[in-house]
């Protein structure tokens, strides 16, 4: 970690997203980006300690810019790290041939249910070794951090059976301890029916409940539970067991809820008091007024929705009904295989009619929210990491507007320079 201090003047506009109360923005206060033009940030060992102008700055640290690694950001914007806080990162294979099938007609339902999808993955993942998984999912990990990401949430749930599931989480926890992108880890044993379950469902759940989640806390591998429920996949009932008893064990609830059949999913969400529940493509009036009500965050994944040909979450109805929205990658092999959170923020302004404000809430301090590291990340605040990126952009409309472009300059983790784009 970098002891000398850090000054980062000349930001032409700084978006610190420091919100008004605690808890995730919503509503109008999603477009608050608590904006500073000339901005500048002080930085002592990986924290925080100043913002403001950088005529302000540069007149409280008078005494002391000798000491300090003194940056310019050459007027371009600075944002908080971006928040990745739904993926599939920890994986064996590829499925780019069910790309193929899909654009030939075939459902995303149709080809699991016919043995691919995530049968196909979990056998690819089972099959691979520790170090393998380690080695593919940290070359995902530069890439992302690459487009701006500083800390993303993995989820298990490519395992045909236990010691799948902990090596996933296994291979996460390792990450986590050598990669500079902090990792939150969810399991998600209930992903989908392994094969050697066809048939007994119900046992399968059991297994989940009774082996799955006691071995997953006994290493403390994970701080999320989710359940795909989902038609043909996990009922409601079945959901609702699961979640309670990862609950009961000490880990927090969020659900894959509603994707491509309309089951209650965001309704089960609401009842259990999830933290977030993810997707929502089919999701209705009730189960969003159920999810403000509650206080669930709505983690909407619109490269999921490109990528499979659906119709987009309503996020525009579900912020203006009060519910706080993130964003996500959702990377996976088979629904969307990108790493590319700039590109999500373009998808949620053209798919889902957010502003470019409300996008940036979402990928920076919501979905800081949506695992719970709100009170370190997510906005630019004193004490809270020095976790941010400066832009090739001169504003955060201008983000949004030249889309399909990754315009990260130069990334910033706990006050260490990652990313150098002062090299280029």
């Amino acid at each position: 970690m970098n002891r000398r201090p850090v000054w980062i003047q000349n930001i032409g506009e700084l978006a610190t997203l420091k919100a008004s109360q605690p808890g995730p923005k919503k509503g109008a206060e999603m477009s608050n980006l608590g904006l500073i033009e000339n901005g500048s940030l002080w930085i002592e060992k990986g924290r925080i300690e100043a913002v403001g102008t950088t005529v302000q700055l540069k007149q409280a640290y008078a005494a002391r810019i000798e000491e300090a690694d003194v940056i310019d950001a050459g007027g371009g914007l600075v944002t908080p790290g971006l928040v990745d806080p739904h993926t599939h990162f920890v994986y064996g294979g590829s499925r780019e041939e069910e790309f193929e099938k899909r654009l030939q007609g075939f459902t995303y339902m149709e080809i699991m249910n016919a043995g691919g999808g995530i049968h196909s993955t979990a056998e690819k993942t089972a099959a691979a070794s520790f170090n393998g998984l380690y080695n593919e999912a940290r070359v995902r990990l530069d890439l992302f951090l690459r487009h701006g990401v500083t800390t993303i949430e993995g989820k298990s749930g490519y395992g045909p059976n236990l010691e799948t599931e902990l090596k996933q989480l296994r291979v996460m926890q390792a990450l986590n301890e050598k990669h500079p992108i902090d990792i939150i880890s969810t399991f998600m044993g209930a992903h989908a029916v392994p094969k050697s379950y066809a048939g007994q469902e119900e046992r399968y759940v059991e297994t989940v409940i009774n082996e799955m989640i006691p071995a997953v806390m006994e290493e403390g591998l994970a701080e999320f539970i989710d359940v795909f429920c989902e038609k043909d996949v996990f009922s409601i009932e079945q959901s609702r067991r699961i979640l309670m008893a990862g609950k009961a064990a000490g880990l927090l609830p969020k659900i894959h809820a509603d994707e491509i059949v309309a089951t209650g999913g965001a309704e089960l969400a609401a009842e259990i008091g999830a933290v977030s529940a993810e997707h929502l493509l089919k999701t209705g009036p009730a189960g969003i007024k159920a999810m403000a009500e509650a206080g669930v965050i709505a983690c909407l994944l619109p490269a999921t929705a490109l990528f499979l040909g659906e119709e987009p979450a309503d996020a525009r109805r579900m912020i203006d009904l009060g519910v706080a929205v993130a964003i996500s990658t959702d990377c996976n092999p088979g629904s969307s295989p990108t790493v590319s959170m700039p590109l999500v923020m373009n998808l949620a302004c053209l798919m889902m009619k957010m502003t470019p404000a409300e996008t940036l809430t979402a990928a920076t301090y919501n979905a800081a929210c949506a695992i719970s590291r709100e009170d370190s990340i997510g906005s630019l605040e004193e004490g809270k990491q020095a976790d941010f990126v400066l832009w090739n952009v001169r504003s955060y409309r201008e983000l949004q507007y030249r889309f399909g472009v990754n315009h990260v300059h130069s990334v910033w983790k706990r006050g260490e320079l990652l990313v150098n784009g002062f090299n280029q």
